[in-house]
């Protein structure tokens, strides 16, 4: 009788015991993948911080290395620019020096050759008129009768034209209407007289060569004039 409690006293322990040791078996697997997840989870944010840091850097170096192309643009584009304005003060420069090299080199031509003719026409004589630059018919008489002298000796002849004004008005205008007068004359030797143009010199003197004091009329109409020189 004894031995028979005993048996059934350790059979019911086992069925006690038996759920227990199944269920803990049960939450350690679940547990066991749950963490399996969670490691696989850490391992996934890990590689995109690591990818997002990665990122981060190339765009860091895209960044400067914009900010460097831009900056060597802009420098690109201050040189041109420094170039530019370099090259048109050059072009500025060899034009002024072309300028006064073609002037002295006319005077050198033309102090070296002899005076034929020399004719004036100023308004005292009746020709240039106050502020004009109409050619009227006296002067071209004159000028027809110079260049028909001319002719005659026709071997190497070259002709200056000097403008020439008054002191009325500013100088710049004055010089103005100087070579507008001269180149009336040129003109008009060159369509009447067939006078090749390379060997018609004008200048304007405006207002600074008066051969006559401006403080009168008269002297006023005297300095108003065009002096043309026929050399050889």
């Amino acid at each position: 009788m004894r031995k028979s409690l005993v048996a059934a006293s350790l059979l019911a322990l086992t069925v006690a015991v038996a759920p227990a040791c199944a269920t803990k078996k049960f939450v350690r697997t679940e547990v066991g993948g749950v963490n399996q997840k969670v490691d696989t989870l850490t391992g996934t944010v890990e590689e995109t911080q690591e990818r997002t840091r990665q990122n981060t850097e190339r765009i860091g170096v895209v960044d400067q290395k914009a900010e460097a192309a831009g900056k060597a643009a802009a420098g690109a584009q201050s040189s041109a620019d420094a170039a530019g304005k370099a090259a048109a003060a050059a072009s500025e420069r060899a034009n002024q020096v072309g300028t006064q090299l073609g002037g002295r080199i006319d005077e050198v031509v033309a102090s070296s050759r002899r005076l034929v003719y020399e004719v004036t026409l100023s308004e005292d004589q009746g020709n240039f008129k106050f502020g004009g630059t109409d050619l009227p018919d006296t002067a071209k008489a004159r000028l027809d009768e110079i260049v028909t002298s001319a002719k005659a000796d026709p071997k190497g002849i070259y002709i200056e034209i000097e403008g020439h004004t008054d002191n009325v008005g500013n100088p710049a205008f004055n010089e103005k209407l100087g070579m507008e007068r001269a180149e009336v004359v040129k003109r008009y030797l060159y369509e009447q007289h067939q006078v090749p143009l390379h060997k018609i010199n004008v200048i304007s003197y405006g207002e600074s060569k008066p051969v006559a004091p401006n403080n009168t009329r008269d002297g006023r109409a005297q300095n108003r004039r065009v002096v043309v020189r026929i050399l050889s």
